[in-house]
């Protein structure tokens, strides 16, 4: 069925494939950004997300003037996708960044809830797990890495991300609407598997990735998945896709390449180190851009 959803950061890395990926799928979007996302069909609404008002006013306003023909004022929005974000450590002064993602993200929790929008959706991420932007070699502490995990990170992007899911579970708690935090991991475009051949042959170049991704394509199908998926108030779900980014079996190769960190359960041949198995059992996601599909086997 199709919803009326509120894009944030419609217009970065990962928006600018999920939101054609909603239309796809029949749903109508409104963008909420800095700069405009050249897509027919969709408007963007320049907002700065750190002002509470502005996010109000935006997440209760017309997708676009044709819908003043309809005189009956703004239309319910059925969904808010929260991607909008400074995107990572380096780009703004660190406390910049953290309190540019922590503000804009309650801000966009409360207007929601506060609107009487149900669903909202959240980019948490990778980084929530420590090792990523973390200064110097850091071990993860156990694999797989599954929503559970003891989650801490030392610099200002990861930090704000963990922030921002307890920001989450704290209103879904309040008002009982359904908030769902996405961890995701290192974002690749249809153009960028061509990076792969390196990232296999020198694994320790991914270590701070822990060896997984998450194409933008299958990102689009993860946030269609929790849009339909109700019910449920806080969740947490890795969005990262099936396979670790090495050809050899999992296990022997975290052995040899991360052999200080202890595995605690059974790990499938080719199991991402980052565990999607929580959105295939309960959102039902099948991959569809496995990496080998685009990158020659040697």
């Amino acid at each position: 069925m199709s919803k009326r959803i509120v894009f944030t950061g419609g217009s970065g890395k990962a928006g600018r494939h999920v939101v054609p990926y909603l239309l796809g799928r029949g749903h109508e979007v409104l963008n909420l950004d800095l700069v405009p996302l050249n897509h027919p069909g969709v408007n963007t609404l320049v907002t700065d997300l750190t002002d509470s008002g502005q996010t109000f006013n935006a997440l209760s306003m017309h997708f676009d003037n044709s819908e003043l023909q309809t005189g009956k004022g703004p239309a319910k929005v059925d969904a808010v996708v929260h991607f909008a974000a400074i995107p990572r450590i380096g780009l703004r002064p660190d406390n910049t960044t953290f309190s540019d993602n922590v503000i804009s993200t309650y801000n966009v929790i409360e207007a929601a809830t506060k609107l009487g929008i149900r669903k909202v959706i959240i980019a948490s991420s990778e980084t929530t797990y420590g090792v990523c932007f973390a200064e110097g070699d850091k071990d993860f502490k156990s694999f797989p890495l599954e929503e559970d995990y003891d989650v801490d990170p030392m610099d200002s992007y990861g930090l704000s991300k963990v922030v921002n899911e307890k920001t989450a579970r704290a209103f879904a708690m309040r008002t009982g609407a359904d908030i769902y935090a996405l961890r995701i991991g290192n974002v690749i475009e249809p153009h960028e598997y061509d990076r792969f051949p390196k990232f296999v042959a020198d694994p320790p170049s991914r270590k701070r990735n822990a060896w997984s991704y998450i194409d933008a394509r299958d990102l689009g199908q993860i946030v269609h998945l929790c849009i339909e998926k109700d019910g449920m108030g806080f969740q947490v779900f890795n969005a990262v896709n099936d396979e670790i980014t090495a050809n050899e079996p999992t296990t022997e190769f975290l052995k040899k390449w991360a052999p200080a960190t202890p595995i605690t359960r059974p790990m499938g041949p080719g199991e991402a180190p980052i565990s999607n198995r929580k959105i295939r059992e309960v959102l039902g996601f099948k991959e569809e851009h496995n990496w080998r599909k685009y990158v020659p086997q040697a």
